[in-house]
């Protein structure tokens, strides 16, 4: 009897694996480049600028404070730096008191909204402690200053080309709006390491730092201009403080084109 010839049976190959998806966000130290301690200030600003993870990270570690004076060490440098650049464009003792005024008052103005802070963390669920939350607004801070620093020779070149206060508070306004939302972007960045189950809390203290920040500027006036006190007489909301200065520039320019 002849045997039928039957092809050989292929075995089928196992299909390739799929990675699997991780939901939420990469855990801290994963990358061993994160894991690297600061050791000085401008690793601290390095850190601040091209690896937010890796000083997110670090204040985590056994021995952050050091690191925390570190970043309010630096951001006062800057700070104090770029109220120079403020003073200058009305010289005389605005030398001196715009860089205290404009550093001083950035810095109490973290300060006093710190507890607030704390409180929209715990009732995010975030399991950081106050030394953490301390941690972030340094970051915060030090990355705001950081900023500011590099648009100090746009704004020193106006102060040197323009008499007007009002637009020279715009260009600083702006640039300080501009330096405000990357530090609130690394401050996200951490509040979301945290496990906080929502952003609610930290966009309300959002808008509560914006405002604490823009009546402090009022509330230390003048940084740009000259007064015969260092520090206001008078009480005013920062919107009719405003509304104040757009008036008088009206009435000066006026004046200016009737001559």
């Amino acid at each position: 009897m002849n045997e039928t010839n039957q092809p050989p049976q292929n075995t089928p190959e196992p299909p390739p694996q799929i990675p699997p998806v991780i939901n939420g966000p990469r855990a801290l130290g994963d990358d061993p480049a994160e894991r690297v301690p600061i050791k000085n200030i401008f690793g601290v600003i390095e850190a601040v600028l091209r690896q937010p993870r890796r000083l997110l990270f670090q204040l985590r570690q056994p021995g952050a404070g050091r690191l925390i004076g570190g970043m309010l060490f630096a951001s006062l440098i800057c700070g104090l730096v770029y109220g120079l650049i403020i003073g200058s464009f009305s010289g005389a003792e605005q030398w001196w008191a715009a860089p205290i005024k404009f550093t001083g008052g950035l810095l109490i103005s973290a300060l006093i909204c710190l507890p607030s802070l704390y409180i929209f963390a715990g009732l995010s669920g975030s399991t950081a402690r106050l030394g953490e939350i301390f941690g972030l607004v340094a970051g915060l801070l030090l990355l705001m200053t950081v900023l500011l620093i590099g648009f100090a020779p746009v704004a020193w070149l106006f102060s040197q080309s323009t008499n007007s206060v009002l637009w020279m508070g715009l260009l600083h306004l702006m640039f300080w709006f501009v330096a405000t939302a990357f530090g609130l972007r690394f401050l996200d960045a951490g509040f979301r390491q945290t496990n906080a189950r929502s952003g609610a809390g930290l966009k309300t203290w959002t808008v509560i730092f914006v405002l604490v920040v823009l009546q402090m500027s009022t509330a230390l006036r003048p940084l740009l201009g000259r007064a015969d006190t260092f520090l206001p007489t008078e009480k005013k909301f920062f919107i009719a403080h405003w509304g104040d200065c757009m008036k008088e520039q009206g009435e000066n320019d006026q004046s200016h084109s009737n001559r």
